[in-house]
């Protein structure tokens, strides 16, 4: 089930990013793509952003990813996954996420080459898909 899941989170491209700072949540439609294994997912926010702040304030995020736009309502099946945040600090990997994601994502060009424009990935720690309105299934990703 495991690699169901990850094919999923492979699929997609867009999710909601929700964050928390001082018990209040907060929610963002955010561009991504995945890391090969599917362990981690990459991003692009300003730096002087609230959602920005929420991470770097409380690093603990949940992402929703969705098949809501391709199947009949009683099939969608949404999976939350849980993560933390980290800032891609490494020129090398963040060069090429930056390729992955302009490539994946081309409208994000002039976002990306905004100086407050900061990469950062999300290492996954679990998935919790939902298929349909009955079915449900836990993983554990493991580093």
């Amino acid at each position: 089930m495991l690699e169901e899941m990850k094919s999923l989170a492979r699929e997609k491209n867009i999710c909601v990013l929700a964050t928390i700072v001082d018990r209040k949540p907060y929610c963002s439609l955010m561009a991504y793509v995945t890391n090969t294994a599917c362990t981690e997912i990459y991003m692009v926010t300003h730096r002087q952003t609230r959602k920005f702040r929420n991470l770097t304030s409380n690093p603990a995020v949940s992402l929703m990813i969705d098949t809501r736009d391709t199947s009949p309502r009683a099939d969608v099946r949404a999976m939350t996954v849980e993560g933390l945040f980290q800032k891609v600090t490494d020129t090398a990997e963040e060069q090429k996420v930056r390729r992955k994601l302009l490539s994946a994502h081309p409208h994000l060009d002039a976002f990306m080459g905004h100086p407050e424009a900061e990469v950062f990935k999300i290492k996954l720690k679990s998935f919790l898909l939902l298929d349909g309105l009955t079915r449900s299934s836990f993983e554990k990703v493991s580093d």
